[in-house]
């Protein structure tokens, strides 16, 4: 079984920054590869970035190219999103997922998600 717990969400402005947080310690084994996906009202969800677990290999998706950051604490069982200079198109709900076999950027083979963490970003 896989958990996932995010936080960190919240209300900025444009230009500003947030970093999500993923907690996996409720988890019963480790997946192979954690992502960040989200949803914005009306859209499907949309991988963000994503992280071969232990290892080197790291995807974004074209938009998040040079402003977001994903990053892992394997001792505390950690992944993290941070988000730089946000725009209002930003705005959306957030979630962690994992996959158990990689390649780790077939965003449609993540099959644990967590609950998600609102990201509104005004202008």
């Amino acid at each position: 079984q896989v958990h996932l717990a995010e936080s960190g969400g919240g209300s900025v402005h444009t230009g500003e920054s947030l970093t999500l947080a993923c907690d996996t310690s409720g988890s019963t084994y480790r997946a192979n590869c954690m992502g960040w996906f989200r949803q914005a009202p009306g859209q499907t969800r949309e991988g963000v970035a994503a992280l071969h677990v232990g290892g080197r290999t790291i995807i974004y998706a074209d938009f998040a190219k040079g402003r977001f950051t994903i990053s892992q604490d394997l001792a505390n069982n950690m992944v993290y999103l941070q988000m730089t200079n946000l725009k209002p198109e930003d705005t959306a709900e957030y979630y962690c997922a994992a996959q158990t076999l990689p390649p780790c950027g077939t965003w449609a083979s993540y099959n644990y998600f967590g609950r998600g963490t609102q990201v509104t970003v005004s202008s």
